[in-house]
């Protein structure tokens, strides 16, 4: 039924954006314009974290990861008669990941299935932008699939901004259909547990507000409401009692997350912004955080920037976490995944950017290409380093 009614307001938004054209301006002025590709982005990053609160081994043992990803996004514009711009996006993502924790939801192999693994995510993006009403339109269509995990994501949109495109106020709808292979650690297996499959489903709202105060200053608010049902727990994570006994994580079926946020940009001269956003988030399982983020790009020539950031993160632990061996035998919810804990953490890096007048490397359609390097650091010893690489052709 939900599903249902996310269809029925999407059909209402594309049927609005298509009628709700109010000038009488002749539209046989605008010659339609053939659908083109207006840009290609590739994205390219390698990551690699350690840690020793691994929750597969309950909260204890090496949480060494590494990743490698890469996407490609295509963008193809063109104009109908009544001068609408039709926007198409498709991208495309691949990433391999390597898990020594993974790796021990079967110790006894030399190398499970779930140490090294392959995530392919297809994204297809449609919107329409009426210039004449301010109104835009669009819908997305994505997929995820991994060894364990499969998801099927549908998301509809609407913005309406002013006639001065100074304020812009919009949402989105957003429904992801999950599906989790059931994987238990090796030695609490049955053999009723073989070729189980159950459900996750996630749905939720955005609501967002964007205003140029001046020529300096922007900002923005954002708030969403986000909804999840089904299997929330991840079987294959180990949780040991006081009492030296062992089970595998049993979280609440349900889960309600409110996150609100507030952005800013401010132009500081011609060489100066300055980019600032504050979150907070809650949610029905106890946890509370804050994130705090400031970046400034700093222009060195008209061509070439260099952004240096930081962000602060802190939360509340879930009702429901305990470190190895502190949970009660007699505890209905439990896990000892340190996400979900209490902690507080630190990312930060810069970014250089290079934008020149006739392409990158003289290559006239390259028109950018930025190297960002981040380390993050959280106070439970968890670590890890990050850098990309992004190239975009026009």
């Amino acid at each position: 039924m939900r599903k249902l009614s996310l269809v029925a307001i999407a059909f209402y938004l594309n049927i609005l954006a298509a009628f709700s054209q109010t000038t009488t301006t002749d539209s046989s002025q605008y010659r339609a314009k053939k659908l083109t590709l207006s840009e290609i982005n590739l994205v390219s990053s390698y990551y690699h974290q350690d840690g020793n609160n691994s929750a597969v081994t309950g909260g204890v043992g090496t949480e060494k990861l590494t990743d490698l990803s890469n996407t490609i996004e295509l963008k193809l514009n063109k104009t109908d008669t009544r001068n609408r711009l039709h926007s198409f996006n498709v991208e495309v993502g691949v990433d391999h990941y390597t898990s020594a924790s993974s790796d021990k939801i079967d110790p006894s192999t030399i190398s499970s299935p779930s140490s090294a693994d392959t995530r392919i995510y297809p994204t297809l993006g449609y919107s329409i932008k009426n210039p004449a009403t301010g109104i835009t339109t669009g819908a997305e269509l994505s997929f995820s699939s991994e060894f364990d995990y499969s998801s099927k994501g549908l998301a509809f949109h609407v913005a309406k901004s002013s006639k001065d495109n100074n304020r812009e106020i919009g949402l989105k709808l957003q429904a992801y259909l999950d599906k989790w292979d059931v994987i238990l650690p090796i030695e609490l297996r049955t053999i009723n547990d073989e070729g189980v499959h159950k459900p996750r489903n996630s749905y939720s709202a955005s609501l967002s507000f964007s205003q140029v105060v001046n020529q300096r200053l922007q900002f923005s608010l954002l708030a969403d409401a986000v909804s999840q049902k089904g299997l929330l727990a991840t079987s294959y994570q180990r949780v040991y009692f006081k009492d030296n006994s062992e089970s595998y994580e049993q979280l609440p079926d349900s889960r309600f997350k409110i996150p609100v946020a507030i952005k800013a940009s401010y132009f500081l001269g011609d060489r100066f912004v300055i980019r600032s956003s504050y979150r907070y988030y809650t949610d029905n399982w106890g946890v509370t955080a804050h994130t705090a983020d400031l970046e400034v790009p700093v222009k060195i020539t008209p061509f070439f920037s260099v952004s240096p950031f930081y962000r602060y993160y802190t939360q509340t632990a879930a009702d429901y976490f305990a470190p190895y061996k502190q949970h009660n035998i007699n505890d209905h919810f439990f896990t000892s995944d340190y996400d979900l804990s209490q902690f507080n953490s630190q990312f930060f890096g810069t970014g250089v950017r290079a934008t020149p007048e006739k392409g990158v490397f003289g290559i006239a359609h390259w028109s950018m290409a930025e190297l960002r390097y981040g380390h993050f650091t959280r106070n439970n010893g968890l670590n890890s380093n990050i850098i990309s690489l992004n190239a975009r052709f026009k």
